[in-house]
């Protein structure tokens, strides 16, 4: 094909138009290029930093990273390996007792041990800063489940325990065994945290990273907190606030080392997480379920809100297992009665009920009707009545929020920039870590003051709306008052579809048609209005949809081009999932028809404008362009051929290991555009954070993959294939960077090796991290948030790898938090400025709103994706106790209708 640049026409609302002559380019980018480095196993590996940026407008910034200084560079950390084990040899499994055992092991054989101090992870490693006296130490220790009786002194170290003293080793009740093996591993050298805290790396650099954590974890265990990976939380009135619905969010802190380009550092943060209101179960499910009476409580769903929660009865504690099939007057177990003359046991059944009054002199006020709580085993189960159970305190709440509950946390986190340094100080100076023995002799001593950093504001990029007017967005933010959508849609023929009575759907209509004709767009009247008969309201959510979309389609006047759909409830209505099913899947119920749902409260101008800019992207319009971007000047990206990909996985909610993840890839279309979008969805393994389905080599289906639809429809809507690809992935921690580069790129590669043999196009991965702990401060002006568009490249960012951190938006509430990008491989040759400020520019193509956001669209449209598609299907009906093997057996999600599969359906 020739070499050549693209004729893009322009269309009468002045848009790009993908109808130019389909000529494929074949420019090589003037940079140089740096390959993807591999090992000697084919291995993909991160490309390192190759430059700094140097535009935007300088700023002088503050971190929450405190340096941290080694006085003592000799020496190192002696790695054990622990083993615990009942009396019987059995391996202990169950979670939480590691840190008990090894004080009881520490309190009782102090001798053995030298008395040295040590840092153990709870659960197989041990770490201390001499050798033990042997490489291999056995023990054995006796728990007391009611007092922690101290043991002996004159106890052997060794499995004989023929000559141990028997008072030793004497069992109080409800005491166990345990067997304890601490084996030698190996020496972490002092000198790889020499290296971390300069900035370089060595073959241990993690390890002493996280044996610097570990001792963070232990202090703040032995202190009583609550562990939450880094995270610590004091269990103290002062750090609750009640959120609602029995759960409470609590206040507290995070600690970790980072080794960065300004050496080792403590990352010090606040951090909030979710717990369970402590005390009566019977008032936490009143609470949890908003009824105000037991008898009103859904016991389907308060059994699965209990599973695994610890409570407090008879004065111990115990876990739940379960809930009693018949209420507890009615639930019988056997009580023993002592034996017959020939030795059998004897017994009686009694209820639970019955067994409280005659033998507890106890009377059940309130749950003689409603189910016992069972903290035994499935054949061998305990109850107690629920009104004599207590939730324990310091237990996470894992499950879904609701609406009210989410924006309590974020009132409960939000904290204003001075506020966050201040709580910053005061738990640095609290938590006494220099006063910490490991650390003491080890010669680290943490700093005090925030670390300096320097940013670069970069200016907000140029936009492009209706009749060639362009502007500049100030401190992130625009609207379109006195101005019109760059490509306005015409909309003839819609309807409205109300599942709510409570909406004025006359003024819904004006002031929709009103503002869509200030906006450019032509919005016809309605062909139709269709209410739902109240009488249908009771019934179940799928049946409300069908019924009403039947009567939508028999009356319309042919195939609408539109629906909108009014909801009873703003936010988790049930109605939501089977309505956008009908529409958009391609499942022989629904016509493939674009929708938008809505559910008013307060209706005005800027309502209506948020509404219609969701509407027109739905419909193939555009609300605005990057100006680089219609001029085509982009750098690099306006010269190639390139496909931007932004790719999420959507997980179900906490707890449910029956429901499939929701992969989701969203893809650029009509290069030289950065700004239209198409996804690709598919079901995964649950919990799978890696995508699957990128590529199926070989495929009983048409479905060959994620990559390969999408790549179709780049060529389809471009002309030409791709010779550059850009790929941001959001949601993967660090530890699996290694996969996402040879799984996920891996199948990608392959997919474009099936499409041509000789086809080598290059790529850029960028990962976007948004969970992490790096905040920035201003240095003059503490009290504000970072201005819209500052990035940051050095003093906090990773040595050698090549990451920068950005806050491309205008935080409004509390501190802003900027996005982490790490780039991990750069075959394209983009320069640190370039780079940049096209994520920077990004960050201003989200159709949905008139702000630039906190991550690159193409991540935010994967997020949507991903997120409404996993809405099709409801997952309820299927058993909580499927097994990990079953969970994998879900049906196939529907695939999206021919006729929306195009659109930006998820705007």
């Amino acid at each position: 094909m020739a070499s050549s640049s693209p004729n893009m026409g322009t269309d009468k609302h002045g848009s790009l138009s993908p109808l130019g002559p389909a000529i494929s380019l074949q420019v090589e980018s003037e940079k140089a290029c740096v390959p993807k480095k591999k090992t000697s196993d084919g291995k993909f590996l991160p490309t390192g930093r190759r430059g700094y940026g140097s535009k935007g407008q300088k700023i002088q910034l503050l971190t929450n990273h405190f340096k941290v200084k080694l006085t003592n560079k000799d020496g190192g950390f002696y790695h054990y390996t622990v083993a615990l084990f009942y009396e019987d040899g059995r391996p202990v499994e169950a979670k939480g007792i590691g840190r008990r055992v090894i004080d009881k092991v520490y309190e009782t054989y102090a001798s053995e041990l030298q008395s040295k101090n040590f840092a153990y992870d709870g659960e197989k490693s041990l770490f201390t800063l001499s050798s033990l006296p042997h490489n291999k130490l056995e023990f054995k220790v006796v728990l007391d489940e009611i007092s922690s009786n101290k043991l002996g002194k004159n106890g052997s170290a060794d499995n004989n325990t023929e000559g141990t003293d028997k008072k030793r080793m004497r069992r109080p009740f409800q005491s166990k065994t345990y067997k304890v093996e601490i084996s030698y591993a190996k020496k972490i050298p002092m000198q790889a945290i020499v290296d971390a805290s300069s900035g370089l790396e060595s073959d241990h650099h993690q390890e002493s990273l996280r044996v610097l954590d570990i001792i963070l974890r232990q202090r703040a265990a032995k202190q009583g907190c609550l562990l939450v990976r880094q995270s610590f939380f004091h269990n103290k009135v002062e750090n609750y606030r009640d959120i609602g619905g029995g759960v409470q969010g609590c206040r507290g802190f995070h600690s970790s080392f980072r080794a960065t380009q300004g050496g080792l550092s403590l990352n010090v943060d606040v951090s909030t997480t979710l717990l369970l209101k402590p005390g009566p179960v019977l008032d936490f499910l009143c609470m949890n379920q908003n009824v105000n009476h037991p008898g009103l409580i859904d016991w389907t769903k308060a059994k699965r809100m209990l599973k695994n929660l610890r409570i407090k009865a008879n004065n111990m504690e115990y876990k739940i297992t379960g809930l009693s099939e018949r209420p507890c007057k009615d639930q019988t177990f056997s009580l023993k009665q002592g034996r017959e003359a020939n030795g059998e046991v004897k017994s009686i059944e009694i209820t639970v009920r019955e067994y409280y009054e005659r033998h507890k002199n106890i009377r059940l006020l309130h749950s003689a009707n409603l189910p016992c709580i069972n903290v035994g085993k499935p054949k061998k189960p305990t109850y107690f009545p629920l009104e004599l159970c207590t939730l324990v305190s310091l237990q996470r709440y894992t499950k879904a929020l609701t609406s009210l509950q989410r924006a309590s946390v974020v009132e409960v986190s939000r904290q204003k920039p001075h506020e966050r340094m201040t709580s910053l100080t005061n738990s640095l100076r609290n938590s006494g870590y220099n006063d910490d023995p490991m650390f003491r002799s080890s010669g680290i001593d943490i700093g005090s003051q925030f670390t300096r950093a320097e940013g670069r504001v970069l200016l907000a990029p140029k936009l492009r709306v209706g009749k060639g007017e362009e502007f500049l967005p100030r401190n992130g933010r625009w609207n379109f008052n006195n101005k019109q959508l760059f490509q306005p849609v015409v909309l003839a023929r819609w309807a409205i579809v109300s599942f709510s009575a409570r909406c004025n759907i006359r003024q819904l209509i004006e002031g929709l048609k009103r503002c869509a004709q200030m906006k450019g767009m032509t919005l016809y009247e309605p062909v139709g209005v269709f209410q739902e008969d109240q009488r249908m309201s009771r019934k179940p959510a799928n049946v409300r949809v069908e019924e009403l979309y039947k009567i939508v389609m028999n009356q319309m006047p042919g195939l609408p081009q539109f629906l909108l759909c009014i909801l009873p409830e703003r936010k988790n209505s049930d109605i939501y999932g089977p309505w956008k099913r009908i529409n958009l899947a391609k499942d022989g119920k629904g016509e493939g028809v674009v929708t938008q749902c809505i559910a008013p409260t307060k209706m005005n101008d800027q309502y209506f404008t948020n509404v219609l800019l969701k509407i027109n992207a739905k419909l193939g319009g555009m609300n605005s362009f990057l100006a680089i971007e219609h001029s085509q000047s982009i750098p690099i990206v306006s010269k190639v051929p390139t496909l931007i990909l932004g790719m999420d996985v959507s997980h179900g909610s906490p707890g449910r290991s029956d429901v499939p993840s929701i992969a989701a890839v969203v893809s650029s279309r009509y290069w030289p555009q950065v700004s239209r979008y198409r996804a690709s969805v598919r079901a995964q393994t649950p919990k799978l954070e890696i995508i699957a389905n990128l590529f199926n080599p070989v495929s009983d289906t048409e479905d060959h993959g994620i990559f390969k639809e999408l790549l179709d429809d780049f060529i389809n809507s471009s002309g030409m294939r791709p010779e550059h690809i850009v790929i941001f992935r959001d949601g993967v921690s660090e530890s699996q960077f290694s996969q996402v580069l040879n799984i996920e790129l891996d199948q990608i590669i392959q997919a474009c090796k099936c499409f041509q043999e000789s086809w080598d196009p290059k790529f850029t991965v960028i990962i976007a991290q948004k969970n992490h702990h790096t905040k920035f401060f201003q240095q003059v002006n503490a009290r504000e948030n970072v201005p819209p568009g500052t990035v940051i490249d050095n003093t906090v960012c990773h040595s050698k790898n090549n990451d920068f951190y950005m806050c491309a938006h205008a935080g409004m509430i509390g501190t802003s938090r900027p996005t982490h990008y790490h780039v991990l491989c750069d075959e394209i040759g983009f320069s640190a400025d370039e780079l940049q400020e096209f994520v920077h520019s990004l960050c201003y193509v989200y159709q949905r709103s008139t702000t630039a956001i906190s991550v690159v669209a193409p991540i935010c449209y994967a997020h949507l994706a991903a997120a409404q598609v996993a809405q099709f299907i409801k997952f309820d009906e299927l058993s909580e106790s499927s097994s990990s093997s079953s969970s994998n057996q879900f049906h196939e999600l529907p695939r999206l209708h021919d006729r929306v599969r195009n659109s930006m359906f998820f705007c």
